[in-house]
Protein backbone atom coordinates (compact mmCIF):
# COMPACT_ATOMS: atom_id res chain seq x y z
CA UNK A 1 0.00 0.00 0.00
CA UNK A 2 1.10 3.58 -0.61
CA UNK A 3 2.69 5.37 2.29
CA UNK A 4 1.21 8.74 1.36
CA UNK A 5 -0.94 10.24 4.10
CA UNK A 6 -2.47 13.26 2.36
CA UNK A 7 -4.73 13.90 -0.61
CA UNK A 8 -3.12 13.30 -3.98
CA UNK A 9 -3.26 16.37 -6.23
CA UNK A 10 -1.37 15.14 -9.28
CA UNK A 11 -3.60 15.04 -12.32
CA UNK A 12 -5.57 18.19 -11.52
CA UNK A 13 -7.22 19.57 -14.64
CA UNK A 14 -8.14 23.10 -13.69
CA UNK A 15 -7.98 25.23 -16.85
CA UNK A 16 -4.32 25.95 -16.48
CA UNK A 17 -4.30 26.80 -12.78
CA UNK A 18 -2.31 23.65 -12.08
CA UNK A 19 -1.07 21.62 -15.02
CA UNK A 20 -1.33 17.83 -15.16
CA UNK A 21 1.74 15.75 -15.82
CA UNK A 22 1.45 13.40 -18.79
CA UNK A 23 1.64 10.38 -16.51
CA UNK A 24 -1.29 11.46 -14.32
CA UNK A 25 -3.13 8.22 -14.94
CA UNK A 26 -0.44 6.25 -13.14
CA UNK A 27 0.22 6.16 -9.42
CA UNK A 28 2.65 8.73 -8.00
CA UNK A 29 3.60 10.02 -4.50
CA UNK A 30 1.19 12.35 -2.76
CA UNK A 31 2.02 16.02 -2.97
CA UNK A 32 2.06 18.36 -0.02
CA UNK A 33 -1.15 20.30 0.57
CA UNK A 34 0.41 23.51 -0.68
CA UNK A 35 -1.34 26.83 -1.12
CA UNK A 36 -1.32 26.32 -4.87
CA UNK A 37 -3.08 22.98 -4.57
CA UNK A 38 -5.57 24.44 -2.13
CA UNK A 39 -6.28 27.23 -4.57
CA UNK A 40 -6.78 24.73 -7.37
CA UNK A 41 -9.13 22.66 -5.24
CA UNK A 42 -11.10 25.82 -4.48
CA UNK A 43 -11.40 26.58 -8.17
CA UNK A 44 -12.44 23.04 -9.00
CA UNK A 45 -15.35 23.20 -6.61
CA UNK A 46 -16.87 26.28 -8.21
CA UNK A 47 -18.59 24.39 -10.98
CA UNK A 48 -22.00 25.78 -10.18
CA UNK A 49 -22.94 29.36 -10.96
CA UNK A 50 -25.55 29.44 -8.23
CA UNK A 51 -24.51 27.86 -4.99
CA UNK A 52 -27.77 28.80 -3.34
CA UNK A 53 -30.15 27.30 -5.90
CA UNK A 54 -28.26 24.20 -6.97
CA UNK A 55 -26.83 21.42 -4.83
CA UNK A 56 -23.14 20.64 -4.54
CA UNK A 57 -22.51 17.53 -6.66
CA UNK A 58 -19.59 15.25 -5.82
CA UNK A 59 -18.44 12.37 -8.02
CA UNK A 60 -16.55 9.53 -6.34
CA UNK A 61 -14.82 7.01 -8.59
CA UNK A 62 -12.16 4.32 -8.26
CA UNK A 63 -11.54 0.66 -8.90
CA UNK A 64 -13.78 -2.13 -7.66
CA UNK A 65 -13.76 -2.45 -3.84
CA UNK A 66 -11.38 0.52 -3.54
CA UNK A 67 -13.32 1.98 -0.61
CA UNK A 68 -15.55 4.40 -2.51
CA UNK A 69 -18.61 3.66 -0.38
CA UNK A 70 -16.56 4.03 2.81
CA UNK A 71 -15.33 7.44 1.69
CA UNK A 72 -18.88 8.48 0.82
CA UNK A 73 -20.18 7.31 4.20
CA UNK A 74 -17.48 9.26 6.03
CA UNK A 75 -18.30 12.43 4.09
CA UNK A 76 -22.02 11.99 4.82
CA UNK A 77 -21.37 11.45 8.53
CA UNK A 78 -19.27 14.60 8.81
CA UNK A 79 -21.83 16.67 6.90
CA UNK A 80 -24.53 15.71 9.40
CA UNK A 81 -25.99 19.23 9.53
CA UNK A 82 -26.70 19.26 5.79
CA UNK A 83 -29.01 17.17 3.65
CA UNK A 84 -26.86 14.69 1.75
CA UNK A 85 -27.97 11.90 -0.59
CA UNK A 86 -25.95 9.09 -2.14
CA UNK A 87 -26.67 7.83 -5.65
CA UNK A 88 -24.94 4.59 -6.64
CA UNK A 89 -24.07 3.94 -10.27
CA UNK A 90 -24.70 0.24 -9.56
CA UNK A 91 -28.43 1.03 -9.30
CA UNK A 92 -28.39 1.80 -13.02
CA UNK A 93 -27.15 -1.57 -14.28
CA UNK A 94 -29.17 -2.77 -17.24
CA UNK A 95 -31.24 -5.87 -16.59
CA UNK A 96 -29.90 -8.88 -18.49
CA UNK A 97 -31.90 -10.42 -21.30
CA UNK A 98 -32.84 -14.13 -21.12
CA UNK A 99 -30.03 -14.88 -23.56
CA UNK A 100 -27.48 -12.97 -21.48
CA UNK A 101 -28.65 -14.71 -18.31
CA UNK A 102 -27.85 -18.08 -19.86
CA UNK A 103 -24.25 -16.90 -20.27
CA UNK A 104 -24.03 -14.63 -17.25
CA UNK A 105 -20.43 -15.66 -16.53
CA UNK A 106 -19.44 -14.22 -19.89
CA UNK A 107 -21.14 -10.87 -19.31
CA UNK A 108 -18.85 -7.90 -18.58
CA UNK A 109 -20.43 -5.92 -15.73
CA UNK A 110 -17.45 -3.51 -15.68
CA UNK A 111 -17.95 -2.19 -19.21
CA UNK A 112 -19.61 1.22 -19.75
CA UNK A 113 -22.34 -0.46 -21.84
CA UNK A 114 -23.47 -2.42 -18.76
CA UNK A 115 -24.99 0.78 -17.34
CA UNK A 116 -28.04 2.78 -18.40
CA UNK A 117 -26.21 6.11 -18.53
CA UNK A 118 -29.15 7.95 -20.08
CA UNK A 119 -31.38 7.15 -17.11
CA UNK A 120 -28.57 8.06 -14.72
CA UNK A 121 -28.23 11.43 -16.42
CA UNK A 122 -31.96 12.07 -16.25
CA UNK A 123 -32.09 11.23 -12.53
CA UNK A 124 -29.13 13.48 -11.74
CA UNK A 125 -30.57 16.38 -13.72
CA UNK A 126 -33.89 16.05 -11.89
CA UNK A 127 -32.14 16.04 -8.50
CA UNK A 128 -30.05 19.07 -9.42
CA UNK A 129 -33.24 20.85 -10.51
CA UNK A 130 -34.69 20.26 -7.05
CA UNK A 131 -37.05 17.36 -7.80
CA UNK A 132 -37.22 13.95 -6.14
CA UNK A 133 -36.47 10.88 -8.27
CA UNK A 134 -37.23 7.16 -8.21
CA UNK A 135 -33.93 5.28 -8.40
CA UNK A 136 -34.07 1.66 -9.63
CA UNK A 137 -33.30 -1.20 -7.25
CA UNK A 138 -30.95 -3.77 -8.83
CA UNK A 139 -30.83 -7.43 -7.69
CA UNK A 140 -27.23 -8.65 -8.04
CA UNK A 141 -28.24 -12.27 -7.61
CA UNK A 142 -30.92 -12.23 -10.33
CA UNK A 143 -29.14 -9.60 -12.44
CA UNK A 144 -32.44 -7.78 -12.90
CA UNK A 145 -34.03 -4.57 -11.71
CA UNK A 146 -36.92 -4.89 -9.34
CA UNK A 147 -40.15 -4.17 -11.20
CA UNK A 148 -42.09 -3.38 -8.05
CA UNK A 149 -39.80 -1.35 -5.83
CA UNK A 150 -37.84 1.86 -6.27
CA UNK A 151 -35.77 3.98 -3.91
CA UNK A 152 -37.01 7.54 -3.62
CA UNK A 153 -34.21 10.10 -3.46
CA UNK A 154 -35.13 13.63 -2.48
CA UNK A 155 -33.47 16.89 -3.48
CA UNK A 156 -30.65 17.80 -1.10
CA UNK A 157 -27.82 20.21 -0.37
CA UNK A 158 -25.19 17.68 -1.45
CA UNK A 159 -25.51 14.88 -4.01
CA UNK A 160 -22.81 12.21 -4.07
CA UNK A 161 -22.64 10.05 -7.20
CA UNK A 162 -20.52 6.95 -6.62
CA UNK A 163 -19.38 4.27 -9.07
CA UNK A 164 -16.45 2.80 -10.96
CA UNK A 165 -17.28 4.59 -14.21
CA UNK A 166 -18.90 7.87 -13.14
CA UNK A 167 -16.01 9.80 -14.76
CA UNK A 168 -16.18 7.90 -18.06
CA UNK A 169 -18.98 9.92 -19.70
CA UNK A 170 -18.25 13.63 -20.10
CA UNK A 171 -21.95 14.51 -19.74
CA UNK A 172 -21.93 12.98 -16.26
CA UNK A 173 -18.62 14.65 -15.35
CA UNK A 174 -19.98 18.04 -16.36
CA UNK A 175 -22.67 17.77 -13.67
CA UNK A 176 -20.07 17.53 -10.90
CA UNK A 177 -18.65 20.33 -8.76
CA UNK A 178 -15.95 18.08 -7.31
CA UNK A 179 -14.48 14.80 -8.57
CA UNK A 180 -12.74 12.40 -6.17
CA UNK A 181 -10.78 9.30 -7.19
CA UNK A 182 -10.22 6.67 -4.48
CA UNK A 183 -6.85 5.02 -5.15
CA UNK A 184 -6.26 1.67 -3.39
CA UNK A 185 -3.71 -1.09 -3.94
CA UNK A 186 -4.90 -3.75 -6.42
CA UNK A 187 -4.29 -6.67 -4.03
CA UNK A 188 -6.37 -5.00 -1.34
CA UNK A 189 -9.18 -4.37 -3.83
CA UNK A 190 -9.17 -8.01 -4.96
CA UNK A 191 -9.37 -9.28 -1.37
CA UNK A 192 -12.26 -6.95 -0.62
CA UNK A 193 -14.08 -7.96 -3.80
CA UNK A 194 -13.81 -11.67 -2.96
CA UNK A 195 -15.23 -11.05 0.49
CA UNK A 196 -18.04 -8.84 -0.82
CA UNK A 197 -19.14 -11.02 -3.73
CA UNK A 198 -19.12 -14.25 -1.75
CA UNK A 199 -20.86 -12.88 1.34
CA UNK A 200 -23.23 -10.24 -0.09
CA UNK A 201 -23.88 -11.46 -3.62
CA UNK A 202 -23.87 -15.25 -3.18
CA UNK A 203 -21.02 -16.13 -5.56
CA UNK A 204 -18.30 -18.72 -5.16
CA UNK A 205 -14.61 -17.84 -5.02
CA UNK A 206 -13.71 -19.47 -8.34
CA UNK A 207 -16.31 -17.48 -10.28
CA UNK A 208 -15.19 -14.27 -8.57
CA UNK A 209 -11.53 -14.88 -9.51
CA UNK A 210 -12.45 -15.87 -13.05
CA UNK A 211 -14.59 -12.77 -13.51
CA UNK A 212 -11.85 -10.57 -12.03
CA UNK A 213 -9.17 -11.88 -14.40
CA UNK A 214 -11.39 -11.91 -17.46
CA UNK A 215 -13.36 -8.68 -17.07
CA UNK A 216 -12.69 -6.61 -13.93
CA UNK A 217 -8.95 -6.03 -14.26
CA UNK A 218 -8.99 -5.38 -18.06
CA UNK A 219 -11.92 -2.97 -17.61
CA UNK A 220 -10.05 -1.18 -14.83
CA UNK A 221 -7.02 -0.75 -17.10
CA UNK A 222 -9.12 0.30 -20.11
CA UNK A 223 -11.79 2.53 -18.55
CA UNK A 224 -11.38 3.25 -14.82
CA UNK A 225 -7.69 4.06 -14.56
CA UNK A 226 -7.71 6.45 -17.57
CA UNK A 227 -10.56 8.41 -15.94
CA UNK A 228 -8.29 9.14 -12.98
CA UNK A 229 -6.90 12.13 -14.86
CA UNK A 230 -10.28 13.89 -14.55
CA UNK A 231 -10.21 13.82 -10.73
CA UNK A 232 -9.80 17.04 -8.77
CA UNK A 233 -8.61 15.11 -5.71
CA UNK A 234 -7.04 11.64 -5.55
CA UNK A 235 -7.22 9.90 -2.17
CA UNK A 236 -4.62 7.18 -1.57
CA UNK A 237 -5.74 4.36 0.76
CA UNK A 238 -9.43 5.23 0.58
CA UNK A 239 -11.32 5.38 3.85
CA UNK A 240 -8.12 4.95 5.85
CA UNK A 241 -6.99 8.41 4.75
CA UNK A 242 -8.74 10.52 7.39
CA UNK A 243 -6.59 13.59 6.67
CA UNK A 244 -7.77 13.79 3.06
CA UNK A 245 -11.43 13.24 3.95
CA UNK A 246 -11.32 15.89 6.69
CA UNK A 247 -9.87 18.43 4.24
CA UNK A 248 -12.50 17.60 1.63
CA UNK A 249 -15.36 17.94 4.14
CA UNK A 250 -13.98 21.23 5.40
CA UNK A 251 -13.86 22.55 1.84
CA UNK A 252 -17.42 21.38 1.08
CA UNK A 253 -18.67 23.12 4.23
CA UNK A 254 -17.07 26.36 3.07
CA UNK A 255 -18.74 26.15 -0.32
CA UNK A 256 -22.14 25.25 1.12
CA UNK A 257 -22.05 28.21 3.47
CA UNK A 258 -21.13 30.75 0.83
CA UNK A 259 -23.85 32.61 -1.06
CA UNK A 260 -22.94 34.07 -4.45
CA UNK A 261 -23.47 37.60 -3.11
CA UNK A 262 -20.88 36.95 -0.39
CA UNK A 263 -18.35 36.37 -3.17
CA UNK A 264 -19.28 39.70 -4.79
CA UNK A 265 -19.47 41.69 -1.55
CA UNK A 266 -16.95 40.58 1.10
CA UNK A 267 -18.76 42.80 3.61
CA UNK A 268 -21.89 40.57 3.51
CA UNK A 269 -22.02 37.79 6.11
CA UNK A 270 -24.61 35.00 6.26
CA UNK A 271 -24.57 33.03 9.50
CA UNK A 272 -23.78 29.36 8.95
CA UNK A 273 -26.94 27.43 8.18
CA UNK A 274 -27.87 24.44 10.33
CA UNK A 275 -31.00 22.33 10.63
CA UNK A 276 -31.92 24.40 13.70
CA UNK A 277 -31.73 27.66 11.76
CA UNK A 278 -33.57 26.24 8.76
CA UNK A 279 -36.19 24.79 11.07
CA UNK A 280 -36.76 28.18 12.71
CA UNK A 281 -37.00 29.85 9.31
CA UNK A 282 -39.54 27.22 8.27
CA UNK A 283 -41.65 28.08 11.30
CA UNK A 284 -41.59 31.89 11.08
CA UNK A 285 -42.21 31.82 7.32
CA UNK A 286 -45.32 29.64 7.78
CA UNK A 287 -48.39 31.83 7.37
CA UNK A 288 -50.37 29.59 9.74
CA UNK A 289 -48.00 29.84 12.72
CA UNK A 290 -49.43 31.35 15.93
CA UNK A 291 -48.26 34.81 17.03
CA UNK A 292 -46.69 33.32 20.17
CA UNK A 293 -44.58 30.87 18.17
CA UNK A 294 -43.71 33.49 15.57
CA UNK A 295 -42.34 35.79 18.27
CA UNK A 296 -40.57 32.96 20.10
CA UNK A 297 -38.67 31.62 17.07
CA UNK A 298 -38.04 35.09 15.63
CA UNK A 299 -36.42 36.07 18.93
CA UNK A 300 -34.19 32.99 18.78
CA UNK A 301 -33.05 33.84 15.26
CA UNK A 302 -32.55 37.51 16.11
CA UNK A 303 -30.35 36.55 19.06
CA UNK A 304 -28.14 34.47 16.74
CA UNK A 305 -27.83 37.34 14.27
CA UNK A 306 -26.98 39.80 17.04
CA UNK A 307 -24.32 37.50 18.51
CA UNK A 308 -22.79 37.03 15.07
CA UNK A 309 -22.82 40.78 14.46
CA UNK A 310 -21.08 41.45 17.78
CA UNK A 311 -18.31 39.14 16.63
CA UNK A 312 -17.38 41.72 13.97
CA UNK A 313 -16.65 44.45 16.50
CA UNK A 314 -13.06 45.37 17.37
CA UNK A 315 -11.55 44.00 20.58
CA UNK A 316 -8.50 44.54 22.74
CA UNK A 317 -6.38 41.91 24.42
CA UNK A 318 -6.86 41.63 28.17
CA UNK A 319 -5.23 39.59 30.90
CA UNK A 320 -7.09 38.56 34.05
CA UNK A 321 -6.40 36.34 37.05
CA UNK A 322 -8.71 33.32 37.47
CA UNK A 323 -9.95 32.00 40.87
CA UNK A 324 -7.14 29.42 40.72
CA UNK A 325 -4.56 32.21 40.61
CA UNK A 326 -3.67 31.55 36.99
CA UNK A 327 -3.27 34.27 34.38
CA UNK A 328 -5.70 34.05 31.46
CA UNK A 329 -5.12 36.04 28.29
CA UNK A 330 -8.41 36.91 26.63
CA UNK A 331 -10.13 39.87 24.99
CA UNK A 332 -12.11 42.85 26.17
CA UNK A 333 -15.40 43.78 24.50
CA UNK A 334 -15.83 46.97 22.51
CA UNK A 335 -17.06 49.61 24.99
CA UNK A 336 -18.26 52.37 22.66
CA UNK A 337 -21.30 50.71 21.13
CA UNK A 338 -24.96 51.52 20.50
CA UNK A 339 -27.93 50.13 18.65
CA UNK A 340 -30.22 51.96 16.25
CA UNK A 341 -33.56 50.43 15.30
CA UNK A 342 -35.52 51.39 12.21
CA UNK A 343 -39.05 51.82 13.55
CA UNK A 344 -41.03 49.76 13.90
CA UNK A 345 -39.89 46.31 12.80
CA UNK A 346 -36.40 47.05 14.01
CA UNK A 347 -37.73 47.42 17.57
CA UNK A 348 -38.34 43.67 17.60
CA UNK A 349 -34.55 43.21 17.67
CA UNK A 350 -33.90 45.49 20.65
CA UNK A 351 -34.53 42.89 23.37
CA UNK A 352 -31.97 40.50 21.90
CA UNK A 353 -29.41 43.31 21.72
CA UNK A 354 -30.08 44.31 25.33
CA UNK A 355 -29.77 40.68 26.41
CA UNK A 356 -26.33 40.51 24.81
CA UNK A 357 -25.06 43.99 25.72
CA UNK A 358 -25.92 45.10 29.24
CA UNK A 359 -27.04 48.73 29.46
CA UNK A 360 -26.54 49.45 25.75
CA UNK A 361 -27.94 52.72 24.39
CA UNK A 362 -30.47 52.33 21.57
CA UNK A 363 -31.51 55.07 19.18
CA UNK A 364 -34.52 55.23 16.85
CA UNK A 365 -35.09 56.18 13.24
CA UNK A 366 -38.54 56.37 11.61
CA UNK A 367 -38.72 56.39 7.84
CA UNK A 368 -41.97 56.53 5.88
CA UNK A 369 -42.16 53.68 3.38
CA UNK A 370 -44.31 54.03 0.30
CA UNK A 371 -43.82 51.16 -2.18
CA UNK A 372 -40.17 51.07 -3.17
CA UNK A 373 -39.55 54.67 -2.12
CA UNK A 374 -38.39 54.67 1.48
CA UNK A 375 -36.72 58.10 1.52
CA UNK A 376 -38.92 60.25 3.73
CA UNK A 377 -37.35 60.68 7.15
CA UNK A 378 -40.02 61.30 9.80
CA UNK A 379 -38.22 61.01 13.15
CA UNK A 380 -34.81 60.32 14.66
CA UNK A 381 -33.57 60.10 18.23
CA UNK A 382 -29.93 59.12 18.55
CA UNK A 383 -27.27 59.21 21.30
CA UNK A 384 -25.45 62.55 21.31
CA UNK A 385 -22.05 60.88 21.14
CA UNK A 386 -23.04 58.44 18.39
CA UNK A 387 -20.15 59.61 16.20
CA UNK A 388 -17.76 58.04 18.74
CA UNK A 389 -19.55 54.68 18.76
CA UNK A 390 -19.83 51.55 16.66
CA UNK A 391 -23.45 51.23 15.53
CA UNK A 392 -25.58 48.10 15.16
CA UNK A 393 -28.39 49.10 12.79
CA UNK A 394 -31.47 46.92 13.33
CA UNK A 395 -34.13 45.99 10.75
CA UNK A 396 -35.33 42.37 10.38
CA UNK A 397 -36.00 42.58 6.61
CA UNK A 398 -33.78 44.14 3.95
CA UNK A 399 -35.99 44.48 0.87
CA UNK A 400 -35.25 47.21 -1.71
CA UNK A 401 -32.60 48.82 0.49
CA UNK A 402 -33.96 52.35 0.09
CA UNK A 403 -35.02 52.76 3.73
CA UNK A 404 -31.73 51.26 4.89
CA UNK A 405 -29.77 53.67 2.70
CA UNK A 406 -31.65 56.62 4.18
CA UNK A 407 -30.92 55.44 7.72
CA UNK A 408 -27.24 54.80 6.94
CA UNK A 409 -26.92 58.20 5.29
CA UNK A 410 -28.34 59.82 8.42
CA UNK A 411 -25.82 57.99 10.64
CA UNK A 412 -22.95 59.14 8.42
CA UNK A 413 -24.26 62.73 8.59
CA UNK A 414 -24.15 62.41 12.38
CA UNK A 415 -20.45 61.61 12.13
CA UNK A 416 -20.51 57.81 12.32
CA UNK A 417 -17.76 56.35 10.08
CA UNK A 418 -19.24 54.04 7.46
CA UNK A 419 -16.92 51.24 8.58
CA UNK A 420 -18.34 51.50 12.12
CA UNK A 421 -21.86 50.49 11.00
CA UNK A 422 -23.03 46.86 11.13
CA UNK A 423 -26.48 46.28 9.63
CA UNK A 424 -28.31 43.32 11.20
CA UNK A 425 -31.36 41.63 9.66
CA UNK A 426 -33.06 38.24 9.52
CA UNK A 427 -33.62 38.00 5.78
CA UNK A 428 -32.25 39.98 2.86
CA UNK A 429 -33.28 40.32 -0.76
CA UNK A 430 -30.48 40.38 -3.36
CA UNK A 431 -31.79 43.73 -4.65
CA UNK A 432 -31.42 45.25 -1.19
CA UNK A 433 -27.89 43.90 -0.76
CA UNK A 434 -26.86 45.33 -4.13
CA UNK A 435 -28.45 48.69 -3.30
CA UNK A 436 -26.76 49.05 0.10
CA UNK A 437 -23.36 47.54 -0.67
CA UNK A 438 -22.82 49.52 -3.87
CA UNK A 439 -23.46 52.77 -2.04
CA UNK A 440 -21.78 51.86 1.26
CA UNK A 441 -19.04 49.29 0.55
CA UNK A 442 -17.33 49.73 3.93
CA UNK A 443 -20.23 48.80 6.26
CA UNK A 444 -21.04 45.19 7.14
CA UNK A 445 -24.32 43.35 6.60
CA UNK A 446 -25.08 40.33 8.79
CA UNK A 447 -28.13 38.22 7.95
CA UNK A 448 -29.44 34.72 8.57
CA UNK A 449 -30.70 34.02 5.02
CA UNK A 450 -30.66 35.63 1.58
CA UNK A 451 -33.98 35.17 -0.20
CA UNK A 452 -34.70 34.90 -3.92
CA UNK A 453 -35.92 38.36 -4.93
CA UNK A 454 -38.51 41.08 -4.36
CA UNK A 455 -41.82 40.94 -6.24
CA UNK A 456 -43.86 43.65 -7.97
CA UNK A 457 -45.31 44.73 -4.61
CA UNK A 458 -41.72 45.22 -3.36
CA UNK A 459 -42.06 42.32 -0.92
CA UNK A 460 -39.29 39.83 -0.34
CA UNK A 461 -40.07 36.36 -1.70
CA UNK A 462 -40.42 33.75 -0.41
CA UNK A 463 -40.14 36.11 2.54
CA UNK A 464 -42.17 36.11 5.73
CA UNK A 465 -44.78 38.80 5.17
CA UNK A 466 -45.09 42.05 7.14
CA UNK A 467 -42.70 41.31 9.98
CA UNK A 468 -43.78 44.16 12.24
CA UNK A 469 -47.48 43.31 11.99
CA UNK A 470 -46.86 39.64 12.67
CA UNK A 471 -44.45 40.29 15.55
CA UNK A 472 -46.50 42.92 17.36
CA UNK A 473 -49.88 41.34 16.53
CA UNK A 474 -51.30 44.25 14.57
CA UNK A 475 -52.33 42.10 11.62
CA UNK A 476 -55.14 40.45 13.62
CA UNK A 477 -58.64 41.10 12.43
Amino acid sequence: MEAASGPHFSGLRLDGLLSSPPSSSSSSPAHRFSSAAASALDSAALGSDSATTQPFVIGVSGGTASGKTTVCDMIIQQLHDHRVVLVNQDSFYRGLTPEELLRVHEYNFDHPDAFDTEQLLECMRQLIAGHFVQVPVYDFKKHQRSSESFRQVNASDVIILEGILVFHDQRVRDLMNMKIFVDTDADVRLARRIRRDTVERGRDINSVLEQYAKFVKPAFDDFVLPSKKYADVIIPRGGDNHVAIDLIVQHIRTKLGQHDLCKIYPNVYVIQSTFQIRGMHTLIRDRDISKHDFVFYSDRLIRLVVEHGLGHLPFTEKQIVTPTGSVYTGVDFCKKLCGVSIIRSGESMENALRACCKGIKIGKILIHRDGDNGKQLIYEKLPKDISERHVLLLDPVLATGNSANQAIELLIQKGVPESHIIFLNLISAPEGIHCVCKRFPSLKIVTSEIDVAINQEFRVVPGLGEFGDRYFGTDDD
